[in-house]
């Protein structure tokens, strides 16, 4: 419940950037400003996942990782907003819905078999999903699914309030020095 009260807070207070972010994409692609996806959710249900569009309207539905040439489809501010995760601010709506929290394994794609697998078979397809979370910091983008399964594992061992707040420092770090974002 605080999760829920603590994003709208945030939303309320970002409001500016989302109107700021939300003029720039309309000038450079216009509409749609947001990007809405299928995501894998606790216990492996399904959630419509809101992201700032960071990508060309025409964008295969797919991870970034499978693209041929991520760079041809990043938009100008897609590329700003992504190195500083501003992309993800939409994911409070997600919060402030109960379909997600501020730490957790970051949501699956639905076509991510092999990482909805891996997580269902380690345990870890019980935690809500995050905007942030234990693998997140530990390498992102730089990381296989097998160690990011791993690193949500150890998460899922550890999970505790003192845990989470040094998750979300961590990140807001992590964010700062654009640590681990390849796209």
């Amino acid at each position: 419940m605080w999760s829920r009260f603590f994003a709208f807070l945030i939303l309320v207070l970002f409001l500016p950037f989302f109107l700021i972010i939300g003029v720039c994409i309309v000038i450079e692609d216009k509409l749609p400003i947001f990007f809405v996806q299928k995501r894998i959710g606790v216990s492996n249900s399904y959630f419509n996942i809101y992201k700032f569009r960071s990508m060309k309207r025409q964008t295969p539905n797919v991870a970034t990782h499978l693209l041929n040439n991520p760079d041809d489809y990043l938009l100008k501010i897609g590329k700003i907003i992504r190195k500083i995760s501003l992309d993800e601010l939409p994911n409070l709506i997600n919060i402030i819905k109960g379909e997600m929290v501020f730490v957790g394994p970051r949501p699956a794609l639905y076509n991510q078999y092999d990482l909805i697998k891996m997580r269902k078979d380690a345990g870890v397809h019980l935690l809500k999903p995050g905007i942030t979370g234990w693998a997140q910091i530990n390498g992102r983008d730089e990381i296989s699914l097998e160690e990011k399964v791993k690193l949500e594992i150890a998460y899922f061992c550890k999970k505790s309030i003192w845990f989470d707040t040094k998750i979300i420092f961590l990140t807001i770090f992590n964010v700062f020095f654009s640590k681990g974002v390849k796209h």
